[in-house]
């Protein structure tokens, strides 16, 4: 099995990792976005669960990110302010996201049996703004803290912000 595995291996785990944590931090806002939802309709007697989408939307948005982040998006500003660059990625990251909703209604109207013809017609773009409006306002501290990562190295941000334990990787 020669030295190929091993770094797979270490790969694979930091993907993992990646993943989890980048999950974490989205569960985290649409799992409060759903109780916020829930408590709104709540008042109007309307009964809503949607932790399950909540959950599937945080997955989604998580591998979208990892994607664009191997595709090697929005490094252009990297240069620049972090506070610049934080925001140029979560732009860049909210149209990507904002492309793979539309992407999403199409899939979904098509499993449903409706034609494409009419679906730019039937989607509603104000909401799907309006929902990529809110993952931007997520994406921007998440690429901030993202951004002051890259600069200082994940081991001594690690340290920083989760204490000395934390920083070995």
């Amino acid at each position: 099995m020669g030295s190929a595995h091993p770094g797979l291996k270490q790969k694979a785990k930091h993907e993992l990792k990646e993943m989890i944590e980048l999950g974490a931090y989205f569960v985290f806002f649409f799992f409060a976005l759903a109780v916020y939802d829930m408590l709104l309709l709540g008042e109007y007697h309307v009964t809503s669960w949607n932790f399950g989408f909540a959950l599937i939307n945080a997955l989604v948005i998580t591998k979208v990110i990892m994607i664009g982040e191997y595709a090697k998006l929005g490094r252009r500003h990297e240069n620049r302010p972090l506070i610049v660059s934080a925001i140029w990625k979560s732009f860049i990251f909210g149209l990507l996201v904002y492309g793979f909703h539309i992407i999403e209604e199409l899939i979904k109207r098509l499993v449903h049996g409706n034609e494409l013809v009419n679906t730019p017609r039937e989607l509603r773009f104000d909401q799907l703004a309006a929902r990529s409006l809110v993952v931007f306002c997520i994406f921007v501290p998440l690429f901030g803290f993202r951004e002051i990562r890259r600069v200082m190295g994940v081991e001594k941000f690690r340290s920083l912000v989760f204490g000395s334990r934390w920083g070995g990787g």
